[in-house]
């Protein structure tokens, strides 16, 4: 909407935001003889990097897991894919934790990661030729783990035109505007 990307609308915007949806699924399920209260927020990173946690008490639980790069769901809507968590997801719980073999999906929902293609990582800080134009995007899934701290950010871009806490101007815009050796290599522009 603001024509970042666009050259007809504005020429030095040619660049466009490297953001797009992802659809992601969080199944909800009952496990009578799952870990107990002491069972913290766990992500198996050995291959597919599924996570799981407790919700609450009753030994319920969520879990997810991002698919294959080849295999992204299509997120034109939000129907939720069971079988993605009985054919990918299952038999790795089972397989992490035996108690999860007994266990019963009770629902699931779907959602939107503002996935940043490039570099998997936040956007943030004013656009190069908008000063007025503030981005805060891209998180690839962490943005509500960061959003204490991008709030903060940008507050301080707004009072004071600079990060004041934390330094995050690695991770503006600007990164995108001239690509850097590795990025070529990988001929990501």
């Amino acid at each position: 909407m603001a024509g970042i990307g666009n050259e007809e609308i504005h020429f030095d915007c040619t660049v466009p935001l490297p953001v797009e949806p992802r659809k992601r699924f969080v199944y909800y399920f009952h496990s009578p003889d799952g870990p107990g209260l002491d069972c913290p927020l766990a992500v198996d990173g050995t291959q597919d990097y599924f996570y799981w946690r407790r919700e609450g008490l009753g030994n319920r639980y969520i879990c997810g897991q991002c698919p294959p790069p080849d295999q992204e769901h299509d997120h034109s809507n939000l129907d939720v894919d069971y079988d993605f968590f009985d054919n990918e997801l299952w038999s790795k719980l089972a397989h992490r934790v035996p108690a999860f073999e007994n266990l019963k999906v009770q629902s699931a929902w779907a959602g939107y990661y503002d996935y940043n293609y490039i570099d998997h990582n936040l956007i943030i800080g004013n656009h190069p030729y908008f000063n007025n134009f503030l981005f805060a995007n891209g998180s690839s899934g962490h943005g509500l783990q960061h959003s204490p701290a991008i709030g903060r950010a940008i507050s301080e871009l707004i009072i004071y035109d600079k990060f004041h806490t934390v330094d995050l101007d690695n991770f503006t815009f600007n990164r995108f505007l001239e690509p850097s050796e590795s990025q070529a290599e990988k001929n990501v522009y």
